[in-house]
């Protein structure tokens, strides 16, 4: 199984990649998850993209790429993956196409999670008192909801044409939301 779980940050994406990889016995890959690590590592690229994720801008589609690309090459994700935070952009489905075609195989299917923008700001909010995480400012959490809309939501479209998009109300408590994904993606035949 090869998917891809969207919404805009916070979400719950990260929550719910956990339990679908699991459930599907994939590798759940989250660009967030590996920016993080790199920033507090200070490795040269989590210096690069700090100063990105500071300012609530994406990381550079190049830099972005080469991480994922390297990623579903390890052998755990040879029988699928579950992509969280890529792809963003329409370059980036583009070469995630490439990627997955390379492999002879093909993408199953689309999560999109969709919750309301104000809900969203509360969500984020309350995770960075708890996390300490200083990217979580309300102004960069506005921020990062505009780009999701100017060049992520575009994406759900894309994959609507292919037939493969599931969109699912992420409003609710966590198992509510995880039972309505594997309602949808249960339906799907395994590849």
């Amino acid at each position: 199984m090869r998917l891809i779980i969207m919404g805009p940050p916070g979400a719950g994406k990260g929550t719910q990649a956990k339990f679908i990889a699991e459930h599907f016995k994939i590798p759940a890959i989250s660009t967030g998850d590996i920016f993080r690590a790199n920033v507090s590592e200070g490795t040269p690229l989590g210096v690069e993209a700090k100063r990105f994720m500071d300012a609530g801008e994406y990381v550079p589609d190049e830099v972005t790429n080469r991480m994922v690309r390297n990623r579903i090459d390890e052998p755990d994700a040879a029988s699928g993956f579950l992509l969280d935070g890529y792809p963003r952009t329409v370059a980036q489905v583009e070469e995630l196409d490439g990627m997955i075609r390379f492999t002879g195989h093909q993408l199953d299917a689309v999560v999109c999670l969709t919750v309301d923008q104000d809900e969203i700001v509360s969500r984020l909010l309350q995770r960075a008192q708890v996390e300490g995480r200083a990217d979580d400012t309300e102004d960069v959490i506005r921020r990062r909801q505009d780009l999701y809309l100017q060049e992520t939501a575009p994406l759900i479209e894309i994959y609507k044409q292919r037939g493969i998009v599931h969109e699912i109300d992420g409003i609710g408590e966590v198992d509510e939301v995880t039972a309505r994904i594997f309602q949808a993606l249960d339906v799907i035949p395994e590849s």
